[in-house]
Protein backbone atom coordinates (compact mmCIF):
# COMPACT_ATOMS: atom_id res chain seq x y z
CA UNK A 1 0.00 0.00 0.00
CA UNK A 2 1.27 3.50 -0.81
CA UNK A 3 2.72 5.01 2.35
CA UNK A 4 4.88 7.99 1.43
CA UNK A 5 5.45 10.69 -1.17
CA UNK A 6 8.75 12.43 -0.46
CA UNK A 7 8.31 16.18 -0.77
CA UNK A 8 12.11 16.48 -0.73
CA UNK A 9 12.64 14.23 -3.76
CA UNK A 10 9.44 14.86 -5.73
CA UNK A 11 9.91 17.01 -8.85
CA UNK A 12 6.19 17.49 -9.48
CA UNK A 13 6.06 15.49 -12.72
CA UNK A 14 2.75 13.88 -11.58
CA UNK A 15 3.55 10.61 -13.33
CA UNK A 16 2.29 8.79 -10.23
CA UNK A 17 -1.05 10.57 -10.57
CA UNK A 18 -1.27 9.65 -14.25
CA UNK A 19 -0.30 5.96 -13.99
CA UNK A 20 -2.22 4.97 -10.85
CA UNK A 21 -4.99 2.59 -12.00
CA UNK A 22 -7.15 3.31 -8.95
CA UNK A 23 -6.77 7.11 -8.74
CA UNK A 24 -5.09 7.14 -5.31
CA UNK A 25 -3.33 10.50 -5.73
CA UNK A 26 -4.49 14.09 -6.10
CA UNK A 27 -2.40 16.92 -7.51
CA UNK A 28 -1.48 19.39 -4.78
CA UNK A 29 -1.04 23.13 -5.22
CA UNK A 30 2.69 22.88 -4.39
CA UNK A 31 3.22 20.28 -7.14
CA UNK A 32 3.82 17.35 -4.79
CA UNK A 33 1.01 14.79 -5.21
CA UNK A 34 -0.86 13.76 -2.08
CA UNK A 35 -2.16 10.34 -1.13
CA UNK A 36 -5.86 11.14 -1.23
CA UNK A 37 -7.44 7.67 -1.31
CA UNK A 38 -4.97 5.28 0.31
CA UNK A 39 -7.69 2.69 0.86
CA UNK A 40 -8.00 2.37 -2.94
CA UNK A 41 -4.33 1.42 -3.36
CA UNK A 42 -3.95 -2.05 -4.86
CA UNK A 43 -0.23 -2.29 -4.00
CA UNK A 44 0.60 -2.70 -7.68
CA UNK A 45 3.82 -0.62 -7.40
CA UNK A 46 3.16 1.10 -10.74
CA UNK A 47 3.51 4.55 -9.20
CA UNK A 48 6.80 3.65 -7.54
CA UNK A 49 8.12 2.10 -10.75
CA UNK A 50 7.32 5.18 -12.83
CA UNK A 51 8.62 7.77 -10.35
CA UNK A 52 11.81 9.08 -11.99
CA UNK A 53 13.34 10.30 -8.72
CA UNK A 54 12.49 7.45 -6.31
CA UNK A 55 10.18 9.68 -4.26
CA UNK A 56 7.55 7.05 -3.43
CA UNK A 57 7.37 4.19 -0.98
CA UNK A 58 4.83 1.43 -1.45
CA UNK A 59 4.81 -1.04 1.43
CA UNK A 60 4.20 -4.61 0.25
CA UNK A 61 1.19 -5.04 2.52
CA UNK A 62 -2.52 -4.80 1.72
CA UNK A 63 -3.33 -2.63 4.75
CA UNK A 64 -1.77 0.68 5.80
CA UNK A 65 1.13 0.41 8.21
CA UNK A 66 0.40 1.33 11.81
CA UNK A 67 3.73 3.08 12.09
CA UNK A 68 5.07 4.35 8.76
CA UNK A 69 8.86 4.60 8.84
CA UNK A 70 10.12 8.15 8.53
CA UNK A 71 11.56 9.29 5.23
CA UNK A 72 15.03 9.27 6.81
CA UNK A 73 14.55 5.64 7.92
CA UNK A 74 13.36 4.67 4.45
CA UNK A 75 16.45 6.29 2.92
CA UNK A 76 18.81 4.65 5.44
CA UNK A 77 17.32 1.21 4.87
CA UNK A 78 17.28 1.82 1.09
CA UNK A 79 13.53 1.22 0.90
CA UNK A 80 12.55 4.56 -0.63
CA UNK A 81 12.16 3.79 -4.34
CA UNK A 82 13.40 0.24 -3.79
CA UNK A 83 10.91 -1.42 -6.16
CA UNK A 84 12.10 0.73 -9.05
CA UNK A 85 15.67 -0.27 -8.30
CA UNK A 86 14.71 -3.95 -7.95
CA UNK A 87 13.13 -4.06 -11.39
CA UNK A 88 16.03 -2.14 -12.89
CA UNK A 89 14.24 1.03 -13.94
CA UNK A 90 16.48 4.05 -13.95
CA UNK A 91 19.82 5.04 -15.40
CA UNK A 92 22.66 2.65 -14.64
CA UNK A 93 20.51 -0.07 -13.09
CA UNK A 94 20.51 -3.72 -14.10
CA UNK A 95 17.14 -4.87 -15.41
CA UNK A 96 15.49 -8.07 -14.28
CA UNK A 97 15.64 -9.40 -17.84
CA UNK A 98 19.43 -9.07 -17.80
CA UNK A 99 19.78 -11.33 -14.78
CA UNK A 100 16.89 -13.71 -15.44
CA UNK A 101 18.16 -17.27 -15.71
CA UNK A 102 14.86 -19.13 -15.78
CA UNK A 103 14.81 -21.85 -18.46
CA UNK A 104 11.89 -20.39 -20.42
CA UNK A 105 13.51 -16.99 -20.92
CA UNK A 106 15.37 -18.28 -23.99
CA UNK A 107 12.02 -19.22 -25.54
CA UNK A 108 10.68 -15.67 -25.42
CA UNK A 109 13.83 -13.60 -25.96
CA UNK A 110 15.63 -13.39 -29.29
CA UNK A 111 18.90 -15.35 -29.44
CA UNK A 112 21.95 -13.55 -28.06
CA UNK A 113 24.65 -12.72 -30.56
Amino acid sequence: MIELVSSERCVGCTLCVKVCPTNVFDKNVDGVPIIARQEDCQTCFICEAYCPVDALYVAPFENPLDAVPSEEELIQTKLLGSWRETIGWGKGRTTLAEVDTTPFIDLILPPRR
